[in-house]
């Protein structure tokens, strides 16, 4: 199965202009005439309310604390855009996090608040060099931090995982909730891939661990960021090879076998638009 539409959190709009990010000069420039991106430790950012729907308040770069951490996301409409850490500073403005508001953006806003979040997650959580832990510093326009004591480089992580639709051939799938999770809300299987593992090897290991199932037919759907801190996932289903559940590894609460009709009858709460989750599921109740 290929997913119908891009994931919400895949989609772009902007030029990346990774070319840029080494051109002092230019990045300098750039700031001077160039849109910032808040995005606050929290994670949140601005946004304004339109008619066809919300945008994000980007801010005059000149308007922004000079020493204002900073991250070049690309070039938009012409325009540098950068993402800066600040504080929750202005009144009147909506602050959302990006997984209340992703699915509501257009495809340059989603395409640079998941960027820019990406990094600053990545940002917060890598402050010193792994190899002796110096305090590192940023270069590249914010896409490495370099540290000074050995000069080496050191790059934005990011985490593959797999998620799976799991069926049986015909018109059930297994839908899973997480003990965190409030009563009724179920999504598909999900789960880290591994050192030394192929994509495709951890879904089978992965639907084995969480519901005690073996699989085949394991197809490629599709991929969606997932910066909370640093996922990428990649989507898949796949067949199973029998219809009992086993929670063998106590990750999930619940499972259970649902019909398409069940799950169109809301009979489970699905997640959010903004997860590939919702796109994969949705896309499998089209089928029949």
């Amino acid at each position: 199965m290929v997913l119908s539409q891009v994931p919400v959190l895949s989609r772009v709009g902007h030029d990346r202009a990774t070319e840029r990010r080494k051109d002092d000069a230019w990045l300098a420039a750039a700031w001077e005439r160039g849109l910032g991106l808040v995005v606050t430790p929290e994670y949140t950012t601005p946004v304004a309310e339109q008619a066809a729907g919300a945008a994000l308040a980007l801010r005059p770069c000149a308007s922004v604390p000079a020493d204002s951490e900073r991250y070049f996301l690309g070039v938009a409409e012409d325009d540098p855009v950068f993402a800066v850490r600040l504080a929750r500073d202005l009144a009147g403005d909506r602050w959302v996090d990006l997984r209340e508001i992703g699915a509501a953006l257009d495809d340059r806003d989603a395409g640079l608040l998941t960027t820019a979040v990406a990094l600053a997650h990545w940002h917060d959580r890598h402050p010193r060099c792994p190899i002796d832990g110096t305090p590192t510093s940023l270069i590249n326009g914010g896409w490495i931090r370099r540290c000074p004591t050995d000069g080496s480089e050191h790059f934005p992580r990011t985490d593959p995982a797999v998620i799976m639709l799991v069926h049986d051939g015909g018109d059930r799938c297994v839908l899973g909730r997480q003990a965190t999770w409030p009563e009724g809300r179920f999504s598909i299987l999900a789960g880290f891939v591994e050192p030394g593992e192929s994509a495709e090897a951890a879904v089978a290991r992965e639907v084995d661990e969480e519901v005690g199932l073996a699989v085949a037919d394991v197809s490629y759907a599709g991929s969606q960021p997932w910066p909370f801190p640093s996922s990428l996932m990649l989507g898949y289903t796949a067949r199973s090879l029998g219809s009992s559940l086993n929670l063998r590894d106590g990750e999930l609460a619940e499972a259970r076998w649902l019909t398409r009709d069940e799950i169109r009858a809301g009979t489970v709460r699905l997640p959010p638009p903004v997860s590939i989750a919702h796109r994969i599921i949705t896309d499998w109740l089209a089928q029949g």
